[in-house]
């Protein structure tokens, strides 16, 4: 599992909190697709893929290591009869799968995916993804695909000045530079 582990925590020393702030019941988190887009080439950069299967009334959540071979798997139970104003079975068991299958991968990569609204009251009424250091997106999206084609340390420090509010502003993007230089030395 030595090959495993050390992918997955490459894997997260470099990837940021993903936050979009879709709107749920009374809270806010990353949908699906907004996870995919961050995580997928962070992923294939550190040789790492995964499955999320149906097995019964379980969701099978599969983080493996593409050139060893060596994986983790974990099981979630997606709960039945579960009633939802205005939606019929079908639509309740498309949402509960989808609620699984984000917080099922979310917990197996290490992710944050969600404000953390415990009972505690860490988020504060005011707050904001500014106020968070949140990275939007297309900010988030933007500078991973070009960090992407960076190969040599001068045209990373002429991205760097591109990018000089925010690397000041989020440290996730600052982390991403710091991480791209380290690579490349």
């Amino acid at each position: 599992m030595k090959e495993y582990f050390k992918a997955l925590a490459n894997f997260q020393q470099e990837v940021p909190v993903i936050h979009k702030g879709t709107e749920g019941y009374g809270y806010s988190y990353a949908d699906l697709k907004e996870i995919f887009i961050v995580i997928n080439p962070l992923l294939k950069k550190h040789g790492l893929g995964f499955t999320q299967e149906m097995d019964g009334e379980d969701l099978k959540t599969t983080i493996f290591h593409v050139e060893s071979g060596e994986f983790r798997e974990s099981s979630t139970h997606i709960p039945q009869g579960v009633q939802l104003a205005k939606m019929n079975v079908f639509q309740v068991l498309g949402s509960g799968i989808t609620y699984i299958r984000r917080y099922a991968l979310s917990s197996a990569l290490g992710l944050v995916t969600d404000k953390d609204i415990d009972g505690a009251g860490s988020q504060t009424k005011g707050e904001t993804n500014k106020d968070a250091g949140i990275v939007p997106t297309k900010i988030l999206n933007e500078v991973a695909t070009e960090l992407e084609s960076v190969t040599d340390v001068k045209s990373l420090e002429s991205l760097g000045k591109s990018y000089k509010d925010e690397i000041t502003k989020y440290p996730s993007i600052k982390a991403m530079f710091n991480n791209k230089h380290k690579a490349l030395k």
